[in-house]
């Protein structure tokens, strides 16, 4: 698929919204991992979605659902494939290191929100473990006020999308075996994806929340999500 999508990239094809839901079932089918969706996914407005981030596969299974794109750390753009994967994916990379990095992209954010793309922000700002919800990071909520300057934007909303990995093999998932299939600190992906090639049937419950239109408070509106975000993952 990837010659596909790089001339849909150059040629504004409309495949190149379709093509990544194609790449990130057939995925989720290699691995074994079935998606249980709750709730409405994002309408035509202008929408920042906010999760929980707890691994790698929290993309494909995100990705499967809906045309998106998502906000990634500079660094990804680097890596051998997934990097490749990443920018086919037009995903808004950010270098935390610059101070002027933040501002450049909610810009940028701002004119997709504008155009009615739907982007994802890992509000926790990393991975964790599975078992408890880091705090939300409001820096990049930005991009939702920078995008009400425009004039063809009357609303935008932050809308809350917890993911919970739930069942293994049909039986829930413990407190312990999370960390197992959570993928965060220093962790090396190789052996991490042998867990998952085991063959070991895998479910995800993704959940979203009603969407929240944002006031103009970065701070209030990350806390409300942060709140729906943690509702959803005590129910699932």
């Amino acid at each position: 698929m990837i010659p596909l999508q790089m001339l849909a990239l150059r040629w504004h094809w409309p495949v190149l919204h379709v093509a990544p839901l194609w790449f990130h079932s057939l995925l989720l089918r290699l691995f074994d991992v079935r998606v249980i969706e709750r709730g409405n996914p994002p309408g035509t407005a202008a929408t920042l979605v906010v999760a929980n981030h707890v691994s790698w596969l929290d993309i494909p299974v995100i990705g499967s659902l809906h045309p998106l794109s998502f906000i990634a750390k500079s660094e990804i753009e680097g890596w051998p494939v997934i990097g490749l994967f990443a920018r086919l994916q037009r995903s808004v990379f950010i270098d935390r290191q610059r101070k002027k990095a933040t501002a450049e992209v909610n810009d940028a954010l701002a004119h997709r929100l504008v155009k009615g793309e739907v982007i994802v922000l890992f509000a926790e700002g990393t991975t964790g473990d599975g078992n408890r919800l880091l705090p939300f990071r409001s820096s990049l909520v930005g991009a939702a006020q920078a995008a009400l300057m425009h004039d063809s934007v009357d609303q935008v909303f932050l809308q809350p999308l917890a993911i919970a990995y739930t069942r293994r093999d049909g039986l829930p998932v413990t407190r312990r075996e999370r960390p197992f299939i959570a993928w965060y600190g220093d962790m090396e992906l190789a052996p991490h994806l042998k867990f998952f090639l085991e063959g070991h049937p895998l479910d995800v419950t993704v959940t979203w929340g009603e969407p929240i239109p944002f006031n103009g408070n970065r701070k209030e509106a990350t806390a409300a999500a942060e709140a729906a975000v943690r509702n959803a993952l005590k129910a699932a």
